[in-house]
Protein backbone atom coordinates (compact mmCIF):
# COMPACT_ATOMS: atom_id res chain seq x y z
CA UNK A 1 0.00 0.00 0.00
CA UNK A 2 1.11 3.57 -0.62
CA UNK A 3 2.77 5.76 1.97
CA UNK A 4 1.01 8.75 0.38
CA UNK A 5 -1.92 10.08 2.40
CA UNK A 6 -5.30 9.51 0.77
CA UNK A 7 -3.79 7.57 -2.16
CA UNK A 8 -6.04 5.24 -4.13
CA UNK A 9 -4.60 2.24 -5.99
CA UNK A 10 -5.55 -0.28 -8.65
CA UNK A 11 -3.49 -3.26 -9.86
CA UNK A 12 -2.36 -3.45 -13.48
CA UNK A 13 -1.09 -6.48 -15.38
CA UNK A 14 0.76 -5.62 -18.58
CA UNK A 15 -0.99 -7.29 -21.53
CA UNK A 16 0.36 -8.17 -24.99
CA UNK A 17 -1.83 -5.43 -26.52
CA UNK A 18 -0.03 -2.84 -24.32
CA UNK A 19 3.35 -3.52 -25.96
CA UNK A 20 4.68 -1.45 -28.86
CA UNK A 21 7.32 -2.20 -31.48
CA UNK A 22 10.07 -1.33 -28.97
CA UNK A 23 8.93 -4.28 -26.79
CA UNK A 24 7.75 -2.10 -23.92
CA UNK A 25 4.47 -0.49 -22.86
CA UNK A 26 3.38 2.21 -25.30
CA UNK A 27 3.13 5.77 -23.98
CA UNK A 28 -0.59 5.97 -24.86
CA UNK A 29 -1.24 2.96 -22.62
CA UNK A 30 0.27 4.81 -19.65
CA UNK A 31 -2.16 7.66 -20.29
CA UNK A 32 -5.04 5.15 -20.37
CA UNK A 33 -3.90 3.79 -17.00
CA UNK A 34 -3.79 7.35 -15.58
CA UNK A 35 -7.39 7.77 -16.75
CA UNK A 36 -8.41 4.31 -15.47
CA UNK A 37 -7.17 4.94 -11.92
CA UNK A 38 -8.81 8.41 -11.87
CA UNK A 39 -12.17 6.95 -12.93
CA UNK A 40 -11.85 4.07 -10.46
CA UNK A 41 -11.08 6.53 -7.66
CA UNK A 42 -14.14 8.63 -8.61
CA UNK A 43 -16.41 5.58 -8.68
CA UNK A 44 -15.08 4.22 -5.37
CA UNK A 45 -15.21 7.51 -3.46
CA UNK A 46 -18.03 9.70 -4.81
CA UNK A 47 -21.63 9.14 -3.80
CA UNK A 48 -24.09 7.72 -6.33
CA UNK A 49 -25.80 11.13 -6.47
CA UNK A 50 -22.49 12.88 -7.22
CA UNK A 51 -21.71 10.38 -9.96
CA UNK A 52 -25.17 10.87 -11.50
CA UNK A 53 -25.06 14.68 -11.50
CA UNK A 54 -21.37 15.55 -11.88
CA UNK A 55 -18.59 14.62 -14.26
CA UNK A 56 -14.97 15.50 -14.90
CA UNK A 57 -13.07 16.55 -18.01
CA UNK A 58 -9.30 16.57 -18.24
CA UNK A 59 -7.86 19.92 -19.27
CA UNK A 60 -4.16 19.06 -19.05
CA UNK A 61 -1.94 15.98 -18.82
CA UNK A 62 1.75 15.96 -17.92
CA UNK A 63 3.46 12.56 -17.99
CA UNK A 64 7.05 11.85 -17.03
CA UNK A 65 8.18 8.45 -18.31
CA UNK A 66 10.93 7.26 -15.97
CA UNK A 67 11.37 3.54 -16.74
CA UNK A 68 9.86 1.07 -19.19
CA UNK A 69 7.30 -1.56 -18.30
CA UNK A 70 7.41 -4.84 -20.23
CA UNK A 71 5.14 -7.78 -20.86
CA UNK A 72 4.45 -9.70 -17.67
CA UNK A 73 5.18 -6.82 -15.29
CA UNK A 74 2.81 -6.48 -12.34
CA UNK A 75 2.14 -2.81 -11.67
CA UNK A 76 0.06 -0.60 -9.44
CA UNK A 77 -1.47 2.73 -10.46
CA UNK A 78 -1.60 5.05 -7.47
CA UNK A 79 -3.42 8.40 -7.48
CA UNK A 80 -4.14 11.18 -5.02
CA UNK A 81 -5.46 14.73 -5.11
CA UNK A 82 -2.98 17.61 -5.16
CA UNK A 83 -4.07 21.23 -5.30
CA UNK A 84 -7.81 21.97 -5.37
CA UNK A 85 -9.52 25.21 -6.25
CA UNK A 86 -13.23 25.94 -6.46
CA UNK A 87 -13.76 24.09 -9.76
CA UNK A 88 -10.66 22.03 -10.45
CA UNK A 89 -8.65 19.12 -9.06
CA UNK A 90 -4.99 18.50 -9.65
CA UNK A 91 -4.66 14.71 -9.67
CA UNK A 92 -1.22 13.17 -9.20
CA UNK A 93 -0.51 9.62 -10.30
CA UNK A 94 2.35 7.14 -10.17
CA UNK A 95 2.70 3.83 -11.97
CA UNK A 96 4.90 1.54 -9.86
CA UNK A 97 6.37 -1.91 -10.60
CA UNK A 98 5.33 -4.07 -7.64
CA UNK A 99 8.29 -6.47 -7.67
CA UNK A 100 10.84 -3.78 -6.77
CA UNK A 101 8.82 -0.62 -6.03
CA UNK A 102 10.39 1.31 -8.91
CA UNK A 103 8.29 4.27 -10.10
CA UNK A 104 7.91 3.95 -13.87
CA UNK A 105 5.77 7.02 -14.49
CA UNK A 106 4.68 10.18 -12.71
CA UNK A 107 1.71 12.13 -14.02
CA UNK A 108 -0.10 15.33 -13.22
CA UNK A 109 -3.56 15.91 -14.64
CA UNK A 110 -5.93 18.84 -14.19
CA UNK A 111 -9.62 17.93 -14.02
CA UNK A 112 -12.50 20.40 -14.34
CA UNK A 113 -15.84 19.62 -12.67
CA UNK A 114 -18.98 19.78 -14.83
CA UNK A 115 -22.70 19.57 -14.18
CA UNK A 116 -23.89 16.63 -16.33
CA UNK A 117 -27.32 18.16 -17.03
CA UNK A 118 -26.02 21.54 -18.25
CA UNK A 119 -22.50 20.68 -19.38
CA UNK A 120 -21.35 23.78 -17.53
CA UNK A 121 -18.47 24.15 -15.10
CA UNK A 122 -19.63 23.87 -11.51
CA UNK A 123 -18.18 24.47 -8.05
CA UNK A 124 -16.65 21.72 -5.94
CA UNK A 125 -18.89 21.37 -2.91
CA UNK A 126 -17.59 20.75 0.61
CA UNK A 127 -19.34 17.34 0.46
CA UNK A 128 -17.44 16.37 -2.70
CA UNK A 129 -14.18 17.67 -1.28
CA UNK A 130 -14.70 15.53 1.83
CA UNK A 131 -14.70 12.43 -0.43
CA UNK A 132 -11.34 13.41 -1.96
CA UNK A 133 -9.05 15.02 0.65
CA UNK A 134 -6.45 17.13 -1.18
CA UNK A 135 -2.81 17.75 -0.38
CA UNK A 136 -3.77 21.43 -0.26
CA UNK A 137 -6.63 23.70 -1.27
CA UNK A 138 -6.45 27.16 -2.79
CA UNK A 139 -8.65 29.76 -4.39
CA UNK A 140 -5.85 32.24 -4.92
CA UNK A 141 -4.65 33.61 -8.25
CA UNK A 142 -2.21 30.75 -8.91
CA UNK A 143 -3.40 28.42 -11.62
CA UNK A 144 -2.12 24.83 -11.48
CA UNK A 145 0.87 24.63 -13.78
CA UNK A 146 1.82 28.27 -13.20
CA UNK A 147 4.57 29.52 -10.85
CA UNK A 148 3.76 28.67 -7.26
CA UNK A 149 1.66 25.61 -8.15
CA UNK A 150 2.45 22.27 -6.53
CA UNK A 151 4.33 19.73 -8.62
CA UNK A 152 4.62 15.99 -8.02
CA UNK A 153 7.29 15.41 -5.41
CA UNK A 154 10.30 13.27 -6.18
CA UNK A 155 10.54 10.13 -4.09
Amino acid sequence: MSDRPHAFEIPIAVQPSDIDDMDHVNNVVYLRWVQDVAVAHWRASATAEMQATLGWVATRHELDYLRAAVLGDALVARTWIGTVDSRRFERLTEIVRTTDGVVLLRARTLWLLLNRATGRVTRISPELLACFPPARSTDDADTPGEPGARRPAAT
